[in-house]
């Protein structure tokens, strides 16, 4: 088996859960490969002993499974790093709330001994296809969601939407998330939106600070094609993508459906979706 190790970052504070990771693998005799970029962060930023394990850029990579040791921002930015590589992905949580990084530090040597065994779960997690109608910017995935947001004003933007060619509704707001259900636990969770359990084929679609008390957020099948057309007083707005922006004039427009890639994500046999709701939110605490 062989193991590669991905990080957006790296901090010494996290030492001994890297030298556990480090440990645990090469005593189960796993091929073990770092991230070039990550690698160089752990180098610049502790003590630990790299001299022996091998390095390299993500796109040279071919393992049997990925670790992201970081929270869901790492993990968001590995998915995206081996996108058309169906390579397995298991989150380690070395970050904040971590809902796709959701192993945590005392379940590492186990977690990790019955992967090795083949002993976990694979779930299958929906992306967004994201096309601008300026044809210069190409095709974007997003694992979590895109969000419309106003730029350059503290006037509200206006955002048409139609749904498979249907007139929907104009959203007049501080923008519009459009989510996958595994985004349904990160931006859109913070406006209010609810929580979508990532086996369900839907998108959610949640507005920021709506003008109308009326407008609510709506779940539709993710088999629809979604259309948004933004009206902003400065000319401008930003399309942010799991997280990286892009500043647009409000000529363009957005068509948002389901992609084509799916991430492949690694779960440990007694993780289920609904404990790790109940351990990161304290339900029943």
């Amino acid at each position: 088996m062989k193991i590669a190790i991905f990080g957006t970052t790296y901090d010494k504070k996290y030492n001994k859960l890297l030298e556990t990771i480090i440990q645990t693998l090469n005593k189960n005799a796993v091929e073990m490969v770092f991230e070039q970029f990550f690698f160089s962060f752990v180098k610049q930023n502790s003590d630990i002993c790299l001299d022996n394990i091998t390095k390299q850029y993500a796109q040279d990579i071919d393992a049997d499974i990925a670790i992201s040791f970081g929270g869901d921002g790492t993990f968001l930015a590995t998915a995206k790093l081996l996108l058309e590589k169906n390579i397995l992905i298991l989150g380690i949580n070395a970050g904040h709330l971590g809902f796709l990084a959701d192993v945590p530090e005392k379940e590492i040597e186990t977690v990790l001994s019955e992967i090795i065994d083949g002993k976990y779960k694979i779930e299958r997690r929906a992306m967004l296809r994201i096309e601008l109608s300026d044809k210069k910017y190409g095709v974007f995935r997003a694992l979590n969601e895109v969000a419309l947001l106003r730029q350059d004003t503290a006037s509200m933007i206006e955002i048409d939407m139609t749904i498979e060619g249907e007139d929907v509704t104009s959203y007049k707001s501080d923008g519009l998330i459009i989510s996958t259900p595994t985004g349904s636990t990160a931006y859109s969770l913070s406006l209010g939106g609810p929580i979508i359990s990532p086996k369900s084929e839907n998108f959610l679609i949640v507005p920021l600070a709506p003008h109308s008390l009326t407008v609510r957020p709506l779940v539709i099948p993710d088999n629809c094609q979604i259309e948004l057309k933004v009206y902003s007083r400065s000319g401008n707005y930003q399309v942010a993508i799991d997280g990286q922006s892009i500043n647009l004039p409000d000529s363009t427009t957005v068509k948002i459906e389901k992609s084509d890639y799916m991430v492949q994500c690694i779960q440990p046999l007694n993780h289920t979706f609904f404990k790790t709701i109940r351990d990161k939110l304290k339900w029943g605490v």
